[in-house]
């Protein structure tokens, strides 16, 4: 069984930060501090979907403690609308390849880094 396994079934809910449910942001804390074992990041309450200046207030504050790099397991794939932020998703190894996976009211889902990335304006990785 794959360790993304759990992730994969936890239906999407806005605001819900785990274990029986994520949204975009609570998938990728839980998935880099589970999986990867790397810091847990906060909670940020105030975040989620349709919250645009929210989100990108957070992502300030969060991004100077993070550096830009290239897709990498681990990775934050921070998606951009202009200048706010839409949405997050965690850079995974997966079947020989990097994918990110993210959720949204859709479910989870997991994607090559590159169809990821063409179905947005612009993504930018942190670790």
């Amino acid at each position: 069984m794959s360790p993304l396994s759990k992730y994969q079934s936890a239906p999407y809910k806005d605001g819900a930060r785990g274990p029986l449910a994520y949204d975009c942001y609570g998938l990728v804390i839980a998935v880099r501090h589970e999986v990867f074992g790397l810091p847990l990041l906060p909670s940020l309450g105030g975040v989620g979907r349709g919250r645009l200046r929210e989100n990108t207030r957070a992502y300030l504050e969060l991004k100077t403690g993070m550096e830009e790099c290239s897709p990498e397991p681990g990775a934050i794939a921070a998606v951009f609308a202009g200048e706010l932020m839409a949405h997050v998703g965690v850079v995974v190894h997966l079947d020989g390849q990097l994918k990110v996976l993210d959720t949204n009211p859709g479910g989870p889902r997991i994607r090559p880094v590159r169809d990821f990335e063409s179905c947005f304006q612009r993504v930018v990785y942190y670790r």
